[in-house]
């Protein structure tokens, strides 16, 4: 199956990394190499693109997407969580720009084998890197019916989370859930007929959750970017598209950190803590898909991209 993936507010992030054409820069979430095509484009001399993912699909379509630009192009299959000790790896400690385009591509949700969506009946599966162990057939069967209620009504936002866990807790007590076929059943049995008829698929919420407890997306985001927001150069950029609430939070407050770090309550009169701001948030509102774009890509409906630079006296 070929790698397609259309990238969502391709422009607006390319303008916002403010690109050298000598400067270094890393995808951390490289996918088809959308973002990194045009990143490559715009390099010459010593510029360097650095693209990272753990999807050994995405390696093998952005290699070939990326190939007009020869050695100027590095792919590593990793998590952008352990960016640093990679790009260390072949000589490199400080980049002028980065981009992380979060959550699933078009290519995972359609692949009907990776088991990420509710459209297709198939091996319930998940992993964004297959190499690892933990997949949603473990969580599924494998989790108590209180983790399962923790993560669907977190990481879902769902309000039948507690009913929908119940039901999944009952059903395997039959016989194991293996396919995603198996499991939306589940899901629709547990909701109200009348809460079935609105806000799209009803499993749509509960396999985002398993999705994102699979391959532990909002720990690895929260972990990481701080440690990304160092490895930038002065005047360097971080660009972060998000597609759910969970995620934007979770950069936003991170952006915010790092601009006003300071701990002291707020009638101190000076700032005693000694926590020095690393730079500017750029975006103060989040840049959004044009109508344009969303009447041509429609998983650009939730997209949101939020934009921070390293100011000049941090090193």
């Amino acid at each position: 199956m070929e790698f397609k993936h259309t990238s969502v507010l391709l422009q607006e992030t390319i303008e916002n990394l403010d690109i050298k054409p000598e400067g270094i820069y890393v995808d951390g979430t490289l996918g088809g190499g959308g973002h990194a095509s045009q990143i490559a484009a715009r390099l010459s001399g010593t510029g360097r693109l650095i693209g990272i993912d753990q999807d050994a699909d995405a390696i093998a379509a952005a290699r070939k997407r990326l190939e007009p630009y020869g050695e100027r192009v590095t792919l590593i299959r990793d998590n952008y969580c352990n960016m640093r000790e990679a790009l260390q790896q072949i000589g490199i400690d400080k980049v002028n720009g980065i981009v992380l385009d979060l959550g699933v591509s078009s290519f995972q949700l359609d692949n009907v084998e990776r088991g990420f969506s509710y459209k297709y009946d198939t091996m319930l599966d998940m992993r964004m890197d297959t190499r690892q162990s933990l997949s949603a057939r473990e969580i599924v069967n494998g989790y108590s019916e209180a983790e399962l209620y923790r993560i669907i009504r977190d990481y879902g936002e769902e309000q039948f989370a507690k009913n929908i866990a119940k039901h999944i807790a009952a059903a395997r007590k039959d016989k194991p859930v293996e396919t995603t076929g198996q499991l939306c059943d589940i899901i629709k049995a547990a909701i109200p007929a009348k809460m079935r008829a609105v806000g799209g698929h009803p499993a749509k919420r509960t396999f985002q959750a398993i999705r994102i407890e699979c391959n532990r997306e909002l720990e690895v985001l929260k972990d990481s970017l701080d440690q990304l927001i160092d490895m930038l150069y002065p005047g360097g950029r971080i660009c972060i598209i998000t597609f759910h609430s969970l995620e934007d939070r979770i950069v936003k407050s991170a952006f915010r950190k790092n601009e006003n770090p300071c701990t002291c309550p707020p009638d101190f009169p000076v700032c005693v803590c000694g926590q020095v701001p690393k730079g500017k948030v750029v975006t103060r509102k989040p840049i959004l898909p044009s109508e344009e774009e969303m009447a041509v890509n429609k998983r650009a409906k939730s997209a949101k991209l939020r934009v921070f630079c390293k100011t000049e006296g941090n090193r």
